[in-house]
């Protein structure tokens, strides 16, 4: 059986078989994918949820919140357990996880059966998310294709949310709400038969073992300080109750850095940190997730509260900036890192995605789709198709294969707590300008305009701010192939 005593290695053949490692790169992607969707196309669906399980305003946060909690909080230790246990093993536990889950939201007779469903979901995502990277970084070692191959999961992981607001409406209207998770089945099912059948299991480290301390304590720290962020608009970012929570999870957090000192296998060696790229990257992943949620979430409200579109008008806006990312993610920029290395098209992307921010900062409380949504739009497409790329191989391209995992779980938490806290901080924002321009005695959409427009300025500082922490931070390195390396000077 696999992993149980150093299970079989990746066949040469799996390896050197183009067609074979692009079509495991395919279901490895659909799985991710299956996992951002999840975090957008519950939101369509929330007042029909609201309305046939009878929540109250209050408990409604808790379906996005369950999932969100238990995301970020087991994302570091689901790409370790993939580094001790063998990537393909636990990214198949993590499918089985996330599609029963699924099953079980679609079919939820209550809210606590719900709310306890997705949290399980947020585990199994988590798995999946961490993983998957390390995965295409194994079947990848040729410069050019993993390039490529970033290139695809990049788009994935940027173009999927938007992608779940459409899907999101077409299941919410035509069929039922239980459809956004049911229709995870099928899908999950046939990722973890094409898994078992394109990948070969990996090799299980059988000298070390998990560092259960430090597992606890990292975890425990993630769980507190994402439960305090998405908290921290209701509760109040300055209470008593959101300032404890934060501190507890800055504890658990040292504790966490004593003990990783101390132990002769850590969960997270500290070690890993003194990768510059992988440092800064991490950095950039945070401020970078800011700038893309206030992208998205606040571009949606502002199509749909101001302009006044429909779920499905908001989802086909999103369709010009998914194509454009598209092409540049699933070619262009794999073409564009490959020649001119990370550092340049990482700063030059962001400063692109910073202008499309911009633009929608000025975007006026009647603006039209052609003037006002569609450039920005355009913009956003073309910066984010070519800096996710760089990002993703700036951090994963210093460390070893066999701290692959926990790299990838480092990036996909940078990512979740930057967007988390980011969209928490632009909400707030949002809402006070737009309370005080109310007290001024404007209209809801101009007030409802002007704290959307706050946000995107801040936003685009973000991206912006990202852009030169890239350019004069990130060194140029190399881009690792399997038997040699591409040089930039």
């Amino acid at each position: 059986m696999e992993g149980l005593t150093g299970s079989m290695p990746i066949p040469s053949d799996d390896i050197a078989h183009p067609r074979r490692r692009w079509w495991a790169l395919y279901v490895l992607c659909l799985g991710v994918l299956m996992i951002v969707l999840d975090t957008t196309i519950v939101n369509v669906a929330l007042p029909s949820i609201r309305t046939d399980l009878k929540f109250t305003e209050t408990s409604l946060v808790w379906v996005v919140n369950a999932y969100m909690l238990t995301f970020g909080g087991f994302l570091l230790l689901g790409g370790r357990l993939g580094d001790l246990f063998g990537h393909r093993r636990v990214f198949l536990a993590g499918i089985a996880a996330f599609t029963l889950a699924s099953l079980a939201c679609g079919v939820a007779p209550t809210q606590f059966t719900l709310i306890a469903a997705r949290a399980i979901q947020g585990v199994g995502g988590a798995v999946v998310s961490a993983v998957a990277l390390s995965l295409i970084m194994t079947l990848f070692t040729d410069a050019g294709e993993r390039a490529r191959a970033m290139g695809v999961y990049g788009f994935v992981c940027a173009g999927g949310g938007s992608v779940g607001v459409l899907l999101g409406g077409v299941l919410t209207t035509l069929l039922d709400w239980r459809w956004i998770f049911l229709v995870n089945l099928p899908i999950g099912i046939a990722v973890a038969l094409l898994c078992r059948a394109l990948i070969a299991p990996g090799q299980r480290d059988a000298t070390r073992r998990l560092d259960g301390a430090g597992a606890v304590l990292v975890t425990s720290a993630l769980l507190v300080a994402v439960y305090a962020v998405v908290n921290a608009n209701e509760a109040g970012w300055t209470s008593a109750r959101t300032l404890g929570q934060l501190a507890v999870a800055v504890a658990l957090g040292a504790l966490f850095i004593v003990v990783e000192q101390r132990v002769a296998q850590p969960l997270m060696p500290l070690g890993l940190f003194r990768h510059r790229n992988l440092a800064v990257a991490n950095i950039s992943g945070v401020l970078w997730a800011a700038a893309m949620f206030a992208w998205f979430f606040m571009s949606a409200l502002y199509m749909q509260l101001v302009l006044g579109y429909t779920p499905m008008q908001v989802g086909l806006s999103f369709l010009p900036g998914n194509l454009i990312m598209a092409f540049m993610s699933l070619g262009a920029s794999a073409r564009i890192v490959v020649r001119w290395g990370i550092r340049g098209p990482f700063a030059v992307g962001l400063l692109i995605a910073a202008a499309g921010l911009a633009l929608f900062a000025r975007a006026p409380a009647d603006g039209s789709f052609i003037v006002d949504v569609f450039p920005a739009m355009v913009l956003l497409g073309i910066g984010a198709g070519i800096a996710f790329n760089p990002m993703l191989l700036a951090a994963m391209n210093d460390v070893e294969p066999r701290d692959a995992g926990l790299a990838s779980g480092v990036v996909n938490t940078s990512f979740m707590m930057g967007g988390a806290l980011g969209l928490a901080v632009l909400a707030s924002v949002a809402a006070a300008r737009t309370a005080q321009v109310q007290a001024d005695g404007a209209v809801e959409a101009i007030a409802l305009n002007a704290g959307y427009r706050l946000a995107f300025l801040l936003g685009a500082l973000f991206a912006a701010g990202t852009a030169l922490l890239g350019w004069f931070m990130l060194r140029q390195g190399e881009i690792r192939t399997g038997q040699e390396s591409v040089e930039h000077a």
